[in-house]
């Protein structure tokens, strides 16, 4: 796409500028400088960018971060870019952020005293899938079961596989009896069914509920998506330079 890649090559200003004191030889580039910049009062940052949306974690007082955006809208003003005030913040991990669709925020962990980052899944694209399954399972939709369970099954894949590495098992479970209910409410209509006669449909010869499935195609469970919290694959991902090095 045109305008990630635009924002890439504008933003790689920003990029050297903020990074400079990690470079060799900067300030901040080994623990021993950034704990000299701690004790001497000073903060220390570092920037995490993808295409224009980027944050920029400080260690340090507010009035450090308000000095360090102050700079960088100064940085962006020459590139004819500056802030979304609707987008931009300053606020304390406590608080949390959203970013990239995430929820990322300091909190107690349950049942102790102790804090940690964890990263949840945010508000917004949570409530844009359930306006999605919305859509598809309206009760006075005409559509083929099959076709809807497909388009269904594409859209909640991909959505799990982006948002499984986070605290994300109770949401999937959630939006997996969600999506099961809007199904079971639509068919009723759809087929003139009673209840007795979805119960024949949905429950298997083991006496329990089943996934609703039309001519071969099963509706995908999100609940039993499986979560891996906090994975880091950044020396994992494939990308040009890597593999140049090894040919």
């Amino acid at each position: 796409m045109l305008s990630p890649l635009l924002a890439n090559i504008a933003l790689s200003a920003l990029d050297e500028h903020v990074h400079g004191p990690w470079q060799p030889g900067g300030t901040m580039n080994t623990p021993v400088g950034r704990a000299r910049r701690r004790r001497a009062g000073l903060p220390n940052w570092r920037i995490v960018r993808y295409a224009d949306d980027f944050v920029v974690l400080v260690f340090g007082n507010r009035d450090h971060t308000n000095n360090l955006r102050e700079e960088i809208a100064q940085i962006l003003a020459p590139l004819g870019l500056r802030f979304s005030e609707a987008k931009t913040r300053v606020v304390h991990m406590s608080e949390g952020f959203d970013f990239l669709g995430f929820r990322i925020q300091w909190k107690p962990k349950r049942g102790t005293d102790k804090w940690y980052v964890y990263v949840f899944i945010a508000d917004r694209p949570v409530r844009s899938l359930r306006d999605k399954i919305r859509a598809l399972t309206s009760r006075l939709s005409q559509q083929q079961p099959r076709d809807v369970l497909i388009r269904l099954n594409r859209i909640m894949r991909g959505w799990s596989n982006y948002f499984r590495y986070a605290v994300a098992k109770r949401v999937m479970q959630s939006l997996a009896i969600f999506v099961w209910h809007r199904i079971a409410r639509w068919w009723r209509r759809l087929h003139r069914w009673s209840w007795t006669d979805l119960r024949r449909h949905l429950i298997g010869r083991n006496g329990r509920w089943q996934m609703p499935s039309a001519d071969g195609v099963e509706l995908f469970n999100l609940g039993r998506v499986p979560t891996e919290r906090y994975r880091y694959r950044g020396a994992k991902i494939p990308n040009p330079w890597a593999m140049a090095n090894h040919a």
